[in-house]
């Protein structure tokens, strides 16, 4: 009806009308509207479609080394395919179904599997941490391409068209592993349980990959390519360390953290919909961003109706994320609640060079774990945090290894902790009053929200600065912060080659 009128016709040519839904989102901000962005064509008219390009037979193409199996390299590997080249994915953790009893076994028994865990193994760290899909903006890329790629995979249409399209870790896993089937089929390979110990330039401009199942020097195996992508995610310290060993410059780079806060998913319910939140709306979720002491605190990774999960990459560390399924029907709703740091602010870090900020990373991720002795995790409630008081009892908490009473205010770096005493009660009063609560739970630590390292490259060939021919990608290079914008940077890079 309102396309009719907006068109000008005859309300006879109702049903005659093409139409397709753009957008759809909920504006909660005062009533409750349903916001709808449509397309209509009259019937001489056409409807805009988008059309992906077919994949090529590569089986006898040249390869590219995709080193990583997650967004950035499963996306810059389908690019490859729609022009001709033959992907060569090295994955050092297993593949999406395997990763499960890994990190089974790292919730249950905190057993942390090094190269398999939430961070590592196919898909990548976004496979087992939500699945959304937030980043919209389209000066990346062609954030359409990306969508229907996952929708031509399994995922559903709605991500196509949600202001906040969301897959949900239930689903995900068979995504990815119908996309390495797809580039199986059309020649390309993948090779898990590959963890990178080195690469090297030969005279002749090309490359050798080796590659050990235990990250050792014994029983390797060696790839050689042209072209190399590296798609490593943010946790692959010792990728990190080995440019630094070569003299391959990278550069320490800011990054954020903080805290897992968590809420009755029923209490946010209340909070972001006045009162007036049904059944059959979506799950509530939120975000927010403010200043505090000329630094950006924000929430993070959000994760409506959703459960946390310890994300350990080696022995002795700490580390905590947040993940949903598709239903998002847990009794709790998590997010990241995170401070932004940038080198300058640990001057006693400046000795590990472009290794600062990272080293700060594993030392208070090490420093949580000393605390608890386990994958427990230090908590305390908010408003306790605040005052700089302990807790009287903790509330139930969705994270499997538990949680155990803990000064948290004294366990952040000060640069952190005080920040965060401001912040919390600043968003209950201002932004989201019900927010600030001893009924929400703070636990320790969330810490890999982006790089703390940046490997540079040149703006024009995405190139490594010093070593043509590789081509630093993703979060893990510093230049993506999600599945999106990661997927994305891999088909930029895979364009260039």
């Amino acid at each position: 009806a309102a396309a009719v009128k907006a068109l000008g016709v005859s309300p006879k040519m109702k049903e005659q009308l093409k139409y397709r839904i753009l957008r759809r989102s909920i504006d909660a901000r005062n009533d409750i509207l349903y916001r709808y962005r449509i397309e209509v064509a009259k019937p001489d008219e056409s409807i805009s479609e988008y059309t992906l390009e077919e994949y090529k037979c590569v089986s006898d193409a040249e390869p590219v080394i995709i080193i990583g199996a997650g967004p950035a390299g499963m996306f810059a590997a389908l690019r490859l395919l729609m022009k001709g080249m033959k992907p060569v994915i090295l994955e050092r953790g297993k593949d999406v179904h395997a990763r499960k009893f890994d990190m089974a076994k790292l919730s249950k028994e905190g057993v942390v599997n090094p190269d398999s865990n939430y961070c590592f193994g196919e898909g990548g760290a976004g496979t087992f941490s939500d699945g959304k899909l937030f980043t919209r903006s389209s000066k990346r890329g062609d954030i359409r391409e990306v969508l229907h790629q996952l929708v031509r995979f399994g995922a559903d249409p709605s991500i196509l068209i949600d202001a906040h399209p969301h897959i949900g870790s239930d689903r995900l896993p068979s995504i990815v592993e119908n996309i390495r089937k797809c580039i199986i089929e059309h020649g390309g390979e993948y090779h898990f349980d590959s963890r990178v110990t080195d690469i090297s330039k030969k005279g002749d401009g090309s490359f050798d990959v080796t590659v050990s199942p235990s990250g050792t020097a014994d029983d390797t195996e060696v790839y050689s390519s042209r072209k190399v992508i590296l798609a490593t995610g943010h946790s692959a310290r010792d990728i990190y360390e080995m440019f630094d060993r070569k003299g391959w410059e990278i550069q320490a780079k800011g990054f954020a953290l903080g805290v897992r806060a968590e809420h009755p998913q029923s209490l946010i319910n209340k909070i972001q919909y006045h009162g007036k939140y049904q059944p059959y709306m979506p799950t509530a979720e939120y975000s927010f961003v403010t200043q505090v002491l000329d630094r950006g605190v924000f929430s993070f990774c959000m994760c409506p109706g959703g459960i946390l999960v310890p994300a350990a990459t080696a022995e002795g560390e700490l580390v905590l994320n947040g993940m949903s399924n598709s239903q998002r029907n847990s009794k709790w709703a998590n997010s990241g609640v995170v401070v932004q740091i940038e080198p300058e602010d640990f001057p006693e870090y400046a000795q590990h060079g472009p290794l600062a900020l990272l080293q700060f990373q594993k030392d208070v991720e090490r420093k949580m774990f000393e605390y608890t002795g386990s994958l427990k995790a230090p908590a305390q409630r908010m408003m306790d945090f605040c005052r700089r008081i302990p807790s009287n009892g903790l509330p139930q908490t969705s994270y499997h290894p538990g949680a155990e009473n803990a000064p948290l205010h004294e366990l952040l770096p000060e640069h952190v902790s005080l920040r965060l005493k401001y912040a919390f009660p600043e968003i209950g009063n201002k932004k989201m009053h019900g927010y600030y609560t001893n009924d929400a739970l703070l636990l320790g630590v969330e810490s890999r929200t982006s790089s703390p390292v940046r490997i540079p490259r040149d703006p024009e060939t995405l190139e490594h600065v010093q070593v043509a021919g590789l081509y630093p990608c993703g979060e893990g290079a510093g230049y993506a912060g999600g599945i999106v914008s990661s997927a994305l940077d891999g088909i930029n890079c895979a364009a260039k080659i």
